[in-house]
């Protein structure tokens, strides 16, 4: 793994599975300790973060909200993270990475863009090419999970009339798919499919879930 010094050292560490297969065999008190601990890891930006996003849907503010576009997508992000960011709403100017993945270079990331925000979104396939195709973007620094989680529904919502239940979908299962939708998108797409639900005025289906994931990212 990389450490502080930028060099890279063997670690003994557990996977995100490897944590659960943990919790399946702890006693019942360790295991509760460790998922306290686990739990504490959750900083106070993730929380008003969290808040933030509550308070964008449940105001109707998301409903003035341009839909399916760079433009819109950055509306979502600096109400999200105001105050929390000095970047909030701003497309990065900086390369950024996740272990060996290296987000679009910030030369064409203009273009890239662009070229998202016309691609269609007629049927639940496209749109979910449209969904991978920003994630690989990545247009902020931080908080680009949240931000198109939400971004996404906005578009299921005007093109399909259906949103993502994300209580459905589990989160480990949700970042192994995301990290290997660049390559093979047909695990993603069937998470999501397979998720959709018409009930999208409840606001715990657009939010439940669509908070609690995240992806770290490094400057490249």
């Amino acid at each position: 793994m990389t450490a502080s010094d930028d060099k890279r050292y063997d670690t003994d560490c557990l996977t995100i599975k490897g944590i659960n297969c943990l919790l399946d065999i702890l006693p019942a008190k360790q295991r509760q300790v460790l998922k306290e601990w686990l739990k504490g890891n959750n900083d106070q930006l993730d929380e008003q973060s969290k808040k933030k996003a509550y308070d964008l849907i449940e105001s109707g503010i998301i409903n003035d909200i341009e839909v399916g576009t760079t433009k819109g997508l950055q509306l979502i992000h600096s109400y999200l993270f105001d105050g929390l960011y000095d970047f909030a709403g701003k497309i990065r100017n900086e390369n950024i990475s996740k272990g060996d993945f290296v987000f679009a270079n910030v030369l064409y990331l203009s273009d890239v863009l662009k070229r998202i925000d016309n691609m269609p979104e007629s049927a639940i396939q496209k749109i979910v090419d449209k969904y991978i195709e920003m994630n690989i973007a990545h247009p902020f620094m931080k908080g680009n999970g949240r931000s198109t989680r939400i971004w996404l529904d906005q578009i299921l919502i005007r093109s399909l009339k259906k949103c993502v239940d994300w209580s459905k979908i589990n989160k480990y299962d949700y970042l192994e798919a995301m990290r290997i939708s660049p390559s093979n998108q047909s695990k993603i797409f069937k998470l999501i499919n397979e998720s959709l639900t018409s009930d999208f005025k409840k606001i715990e289906n657009l939010l439940l879930k669509i908070l609690t994931i995240h992806i770290t990212t490094k400057k490249g």
